[in-house]
């Protein structure tokens, strides 16, 4: 059964004032059909004041049927994020470069939401990661991730050692640059220039793909999404280490951190318009022929 959307939130790239005027006609648009419309608070940084509502994520999870982010992959990647413990779907107006997660063009926009609107959709389901670093046996930094959890080198040229175990089983000890642990969304992203596979976004699968590893014999791993994953790093690696999500938010590690990840229990909703094809999507952005 096709849901409803009453209540729309609209979210932008943050106080980014070359997009007021696609805000101003969604909000036109959206007004017109009779929805109630609020805005989060980078969208209403990009408009004059106006009489509409203007709350913050955890306002917009509670009260909204539907978000719309205007921007990029970037701004729906943080809204994703933000939005994470609240059943609320996301659809995507493309402003940024590439557009694997927001695939409504400006031009499109009205005619789409339109069919979005009129229950003419089609709706996926993805999975979060979520990260925990645990040191001396408490956790101190947690957070989600929609394309990637990355251990990485930092402002250095040395590499980093660390064991990585996958349901408490070693799988190996390496010396490397870092490891993208990625989500399906994500093979599309750092983990494809890391040479990951892609995979298809259904799939109930992670990848583990080694940057720049010193044994070349470290190939990526595609394992069983409902894993837990543990990345253990070894002394002597510090002050060098730090753990990024979905390369917006970063921690520094020390020596003898744990990081655990796991599959995110609740997923998250995207909506697309009608006739949504991956394929497609892939070969227009990838380059097919």
């Amino acid at each position: 059964m096709k849901t409803e959307f009453k209540t729309i939130g609209i979210i932008s790239k943050f106080s980014d004032l070359m997009i007021g005027g696609t805000i101003t006609t969604l909000i036109n648009f959206l007004m017109d059909r009779g929805t109630q419309v609020i805005l989060s608070e980078s969208a209403a940084k990009t408009l004059p004041p106006s009489e509409l509502e203007t709350v913050n994520f955890e306002q917009l999870g509670q009260r909204c049927d539907l978000a719309i982010v205007v921007g990029g992959d970037g701004t729906i990647l943080h809204s994703v994020r933000a939005l994470a413990d609240y059943d609320i779907p996301l659809v995507g107006i493309n402003l940024g470069r590439l557009g694997f997660l927001a695939d409504i063009s400006p031009d499109d926009m009205m005619e789409k939401l339109g069919e979005i609107l009129d229950g003419d959709y089609h709706e996926e389901k993805r999975f979060l990661l979520v990260s925990h670093v645990e040191r001396d046996g408490k956790v101190i930094d947690e957070g989600y991730a929609f394309n990637d959890v990355v251990i990485h080198k930092w402002n250095s040229v040395r590499m980093i050692e660390f064991e990585t175990y996958i349901d408490g089983q070693l799988v190996n000890g390496q010396r490397s640059d870092g490891m993208i642990i990625s989500t399906p969304t994500g093979s599309t992203a750092y983990a494809l220039s890391a040479g990951g596979p892609i995979l298809h976004p259904s799939m109930n699968a992670i990848i583990l793909v080694p940057i720049c590893p010193h044994t070349l014999s470290n190939r990526p791993l595609v394992i069983d999404a409902d894993s837990d994953i543990e990345l253990v790093v070894k002394p002597g690696s510090q002050p060098h280490v730090r753990i990024t999500l979905d390369g917006q938010d970063n921690f520094e590690i020390l020596d003898e951190d744990c990081i655990i990840i796991r599959k995110k229990d609740q997923p998250i909703r995207l909506i697309h318009p009608a006739g949504h094809d991956h394929y497609q999507l892939l070969r227009a952005k990838m380059g097919w022929g």
